[in-house]
C-alpha cells in the first residue's frame, strides 16, 4: 500500500514537472495564438495568477481585435480572484467604458466598484480609498438603478459611510485626547452636522461638551468667561437630547466645575469694573 501511495505522489509530481515546464514554454516561446489558448485553460480551471502573466503579455497583441473583450473581461477577474483590488477595479472599469454594450458590462460596472470596497482600508489608516469607493458605488448604482445588485451595493455603501463616520469619531477624540480642545470641538460639530443619525451623536455631543468644558475650565481670563458659557450651552442642548444618557453623571459633575469657576470670573470681572 505504501508502495502504491509512493507511485502516485511520484506520478502527480512529475506531472506538476511536465505541467510548469510546458507553461513556462509556452509563456516565453510559444506564439501569441498558443498563450491565449493557455491563458484561457489557466482561467477556466482558476489558475488565477499564471493567466494573468500569459493576459499580460498577450494583450497588446489583441489589442482592436475580437478576441480583445473577453481577454479584458477575464484579467479583470483574475485580478479580482487573486486580491489584486486596485487593478481588478482598474480592469473592470475600463471593460465597462470600452464595451458598454457587452452583456457583462454592468457586472463588469459592480466589480469595479465592489474591488474599490474590498481595497477600503481599515478605520485607522487614511480613508481617501473608502471615498473613491463611496463614489464608485454610487456611480454604478446611479448608472443602474434597476440592478439586481442594488441591494449589494447599498449594504456596502452603509459600511463605507459608517467607516467613515467611525474614522471622524476617532480622529475627534484623538485631537480630545491630546488636549486640543478647540479642533475637538470642531471635529465633534462637523460629525455630528455630516452624518445625520450617526450612532455616534450621543457620545459625540458628550465629548463636544467635555472639550468645552475643558477649553473653559483653562483659558486665560480674558477668554473664560464666553467659553465657559459656550460649554454650559453645550452642556443644555446634551441634555435635551439624552436626558438619561450614561454620561448624564459625569457631565453634571462638570457643569458644578463649571458654575464654580464662573462664579469667580464674574466676581473677578466685577472687581475690575469697579476699578474702572
Amino acid at each position: 500500500m505504501s508502495k502504491m501511495k509512493n507511485s502516485v505522489t511520484l506520478l502527480f509530481v512529475a506531472l506538476l514537472v511536465v505541467s510548469c515546464g510546458e507553461y513556462h514554454k509556452v509563456l516565453n516561446k510559444g506564439t501569441i495564438e498558443e498563450q491565449y489558448k493557455l491563458a484561457t485553460e489557466m482561467y477556466e480551471t482558476e489558475n488565477f495568477s499564471k493567466a494573468i502573466q500569459l493576459f499580460e503579455k498577450i494583450t497588446p497583441g489583441y489589442r482592436g481585435k475580437p478576441q480583445m473583450e473577453r481577454i479584458q473581461y477575464m484579467i479583470s477577474t483574475a485580478y479580482y480572484n487573486t486580491k489584486q483590488y486596485s487593478l481588478a477595479s482598474y480592469y473592470y472599469e475600463r471593460f465597462a467604458n470600452n464595451y458598454p454594450k457587452s452583456t457583462k458590462s454592468e457586472e463588469a460596472a459592480f466589480y469595479s466598484a465592489h474591488s474599490y470596497y474590498l481595497d477600503s482600508p481599515v478605520v485607522t489608516l487614511d480613508q481617501s480609498a473608502t471615498n473613491e469607493a463611496l463614489s464608485a458605488m454610487q456611480k454604478f448604482m446611479d448608472k443602474y438603478p434597476e440592478s439586481d445588485r442594488i441591494e449589494e451595493a447599498n449594504t456596502c455603501i452603509q459600511e463605507l459611510r459608517f467607516k467613515l463616520e467611525t474614522k471622524a469619531f476617532k480622529t475627534a477624540q484623538q485631537y480630545y485626547h491630546i488636549e486640543d480642545y478647540t479642533a475637538a470641538i470642531t471635529s465633534f460639530d462637523n460629525l455630528i452636522g455630516d452624518y445625520l443619525g450617526t450612532k455616534y451623536r450621543e457620545e459625540a455631543m458628550y465629548m463636544k461638551y467635555a472639550s468645552a468644558s475643558e477649553l473653559g475650565l483653562q483659558s486665560i481670563p480674558q477668554k473664560q468667561g464666553i467659553r465657559i458659557k459656550d460649554a454650559i450651552t453645550y452642556f443644555e442642548k446634551f441634555k435635551k437630547s439624552y436626558p438619561d444618557s450614561e454620561f448624564m453623571e459625569d457631565s453634571e459633575n462638570k457643569m458644578e466645575d463649571l458654575n464654580k469657576q464662573l462664579a469667580v470670573y464674574e466676581k473677578m470681572a466685577a472687581s475690575f469694573r469697579k476699578l474702572d
